[in-house]
């Protein structure tokens, strides 16, 4: 979908998260001037002031005359004005700045902040999928088990991106206990002890790290990604996997594509949304929301 003939300029806001990524984003305001295309679009740039403000401001924005909402951040940024704007018919845009950039990169949105601005005068609209994960909702991964457990602990974490997440990891592995799920997949039932379970919407959790190879955005299903237990040797293998897209062929791992998921593990605890952690109950409810996100790419 492409509305560059529309004559009436846009009504664009951009929210930045100004501490995504460990790098301030008091100059981009100015930046982004100097490239949005000022015939299509009206601006305006709010920063936020910590976690959940994206999220109160976005809300705010929908019943107002704004017509775009940018995501100036990570995943978790993406996550709180994709929320706030769910179901009103407003587009997102994005300009990643976060650690991972899952969303973006799955996308093909650059890593650079200029071209991703560039990207915006397009105004080309893309719709993607997202889902919803105990009434919250969720649009590139989620997942319980190990992941949620380090991105617990990676939330607290001065050393931020790939490294830090890396080092979080190998600190953390030797003593972490894998569980018992029971699994409904569009009423099939599944027992599995697992190491992690991941909700895949796409392929990756960010930084080229491909833990579903074929997951889509826009396909309706979500890929239900089963760690299974592993000898600890096998971590470097299995991380080297997920870099070389080839993690559906190891044998610890085991993809299940579904809508509707109904996950039962041993007791409440840490899942993750995006990247972004938070504690729920043991039963748990997952369903896609197909093409129901406008982003612009």
């Amino acid at each position: 979908m492409n509305f560059t003939n529309n004559p009436l300029k846009k009504n664009i806001v951009f929210i930045i998260n100004p501490i995504a990524g460990g790098k301030h984003k008091f100059n981009f305001p100015d930046m982004a001037a100097r490239v949005l295309d000022a015939a299509k679009f009206k601006a305006s740039y709010v920063f936020t002031d910590g976690p959940g403000h994206a999220y109160e401001m976005s809300r705010a924005m929908v019943n107002r005359d704004s017509d775009i909402l940018v995501a100036v951040g990570g995943d978790g940024t993406i996550n709180e004005i994709a929320s706030g704007i769910d179901g009103s018919g407003k587009i997102m845009g994005i300009i990643p700045c976060g650690s991972g950039n899952g969303l973006a990169r799955s996308l093909g949105i650059s890593l650079n902040e200029r071209s991703a601005v560039q990207t915006l005068n397009r105004l080309n609209v893309n719709r993607i999928d997202s889902a919803v994960f105990n009434e919250r909702n969720f649009f590139n991964m989620a997942g319980i088990g190990f992941d949620a457990h380090i991105s617990a602990i990676f939330a607290n974490n001065v050393t931020r991106g790939l490294t830090g997440y890396v080092s979080t990891s190998i600190k953390e592995i030797s003593n972490y206990k894998c569980q018992h799920y029971d699994l409904e997949i569009d009423g099939k039932h599944f027992s599995r002890d697992a190491f992690m379970i991941s909700i895949a919407n796409s392929s990756q959790y960010g930084n080229n790290a491909h833990i579903s190879p074929f997951a889509s955005l826009k396909d309706g299903l979500l890929d239900v990604v089963i760690t299974k237990p592993f000898p600890l040797y096998q971590f470097p293998v299995l991380g080297y996997r997920m870099f070389r897209k080839s993690t559906h062929r190891s044998k610890y791992v085991e993809i299940i594509r579904g809508k509707n998921i109904r996950i039962v593990r041993e007791g409440g605890g840490a899942i993750h949304l995006d990247g972004e952690p938070c504690n729920m109950a043991s039963e748990l409810q997952i369903n896609v929301k197909p093409l129901s996100l406008s982003v612009l790419v």
